[in-house]
This record gives structure tokens, C-alpha cells and sequence, in this order.
């Protein structure tokens, strides 16, 4: 896990963990862990003198979190506004075209396969040809491409929770190593 240096408002030097921002404003001095939702660790003194306690017990809690939460995916969820079909996010179609050589134009839908760590891949589903595309058979193309994006969102989300937590082993044994 990649620490950032943060120079805090009285001068003080700090390693910081990704998810742990610091919060200096009026009366209000602390460190804020934003993984799984929010919560604030504050220096408990307006000299910033409790800095370096708050942020322990920041990072204490990002990596309780990181062990038992998955972890948070940046995959898009929802249909961006200006998708004009209603299919599902991932999923676009149907494709028509005519393969080289031949007459008969075919329909397919393409999906977008994301894989952490690596580029995303595109796979078609086919529906059929001109002559055999029905609403049925569009149905079941759509319904094979959903399960398909399903199931790698599913592996996306395993692998990124697992790289999390490899990363936070790492980050408690380097500080288990400077204790």
C-alpha cells in the first residue's frame, strides 16, 4: 500500500495511508477514514499535538475495514444519461453487420468484460441473422449477455478486495517492522 507524506498545519511530518484524509478547518482538526463510509479521528487539542495518535487509530480502522468489507469498485453501475437503449450497463446492441463474403446480415450484442488490473475485453452474444432474429432469441442473447457481465463484475470485485487486502498485510507488516 503506497503512503503519502502530509504536512499538517503545525509542521508535523506524516505517513499517510490511502482512504485517510486530513481535516484542518476552524475548530476542527483530525484525520477522516473514507472506506465503507466516513468517520472522523480527531486530534482531540488545536495544536495538532494528537495528530499522531488519531491518525494510529485512523489506520488501525482502515484496515479493520479493508479485512472485513469488499472492496469499494470503481465499475460504472448505472447507464451513463446519454445511453439511448435501456440495456443494461456493458451492454450495447444489437450489432448488425455482414461478416466478409457473405450476404445475410447477422445481430449480436456486445459486452464488456472488466478484468482488474488488465484492459477490459468486448465479447459479442449472438442473436441471429436477418432470417432468424426474433424478440424470443434477442430475450435470450440478453439474458446470456447480463449473466456474462454478472459474473465478471463478480470476479472484478474478488480480485479487487483481494489486491486490498494483500496490500493491508503489507502495510501492517512494514508496521509492525518500524514498531
Amino acid at each position: 500500500m503506497k503512503l503519502r507524506e502530509v504536512v499538517i498545519f503545525s509542521g508535523q511530518v506524516f505517513q499517510v495511508p490511502p482512504c485517510v484524509q486530513r481535516i484542518d478547518h476552524r475548530a476542527t482538526h483530525g484525520w477522516q477514514l473514507r472506506y465503507g463510509g466516513t468517520k472522523l479521528f480527531s486530534d482531540h487539542s488545536n495544536d495538532g499535538s494528537g495528530a499522531a495518535r488519531a491518525l494510529e487509530l485512523a489506520t488501525r480502522e482502515l484496515l479493520r475495514r479493508i479485512a472485513t468489507l469488499p472492496a469499494p469498485t470503481r465499475l460504472q453501475r448505472a447507464p451513463s444519461q446519454g445511453k439511448a437503449s435501456q440495456l443494461p450497463v456493458g451492454i450495447s446492441g444489437p450489432v448488425v453487420r455482414v461478416r466478409r463474403g457473405g450476404r445475410v446480415r447477422d445481430c449480436s450484442l456486445a459486452v464488456l468484460i472488466p478484468r482488474f488490473g488488465a484492459a477490459p475485453v468486448r465479447r459479442t452474444i449472438y442473436i441471429g441473422t436477418e432470417n432468424t432474429y426474433t424478440p424470443e432469441r434477442f430475450e435470450a442473447a440478453l439474458a446470456r449477455a447480463v449473466a456474462l457481465r454478472s459474473a465478471a463484475e463478480a470476479a472484478y470485485q474478488r480480485a479487487e478486495t483481494r489486491a486490498r487486502r494483500a496490500e493491508a498485510q503489507a502495510l501492517k507488516q512494514t508496521r509492525r517492522a518500524a514498531a
